[in-house]
């Protein structure tokens, strides 16, 4: 497995972050697969951290215990290999 880089990338100076913000402005900004993929990684994660509790803050005590009744019988049936 590669090894991930602990190391955070170095800060840009003013005229890099000035230079950034025009092309995005502009328009000019290429869109890279990293981008893309660190962006959509981001969005996953966000959506990820609060997923199962906002949806369990939603249900109703009834619903809960039907799907906890549901997920319980699906594990009894499950054969056991020993």
């Amino acid at each position: 497995m590669p090894k991930r880089s602990s190391k955070k990338p170095e800060p840009e100076d003013t005229n890099q972050i000035a230079a950034r913000i025009v092309e995005t402005v502009a328009g000019v900004v290429e869109t890279t697969k990293e981008t893309i993929s660190r962006v959509a990684a981001e969005l996953g994660r966000r959506g990820g951290l609060k997923g199962g509790k906002a949806r369990a803050a939603k249900l109703s005590p009834r619903k809960r215990k039907a799907i906890a009744k549901k997920a319980a019988a699906a594990r009894w049936r499950q054969k056991r290999i020993e």
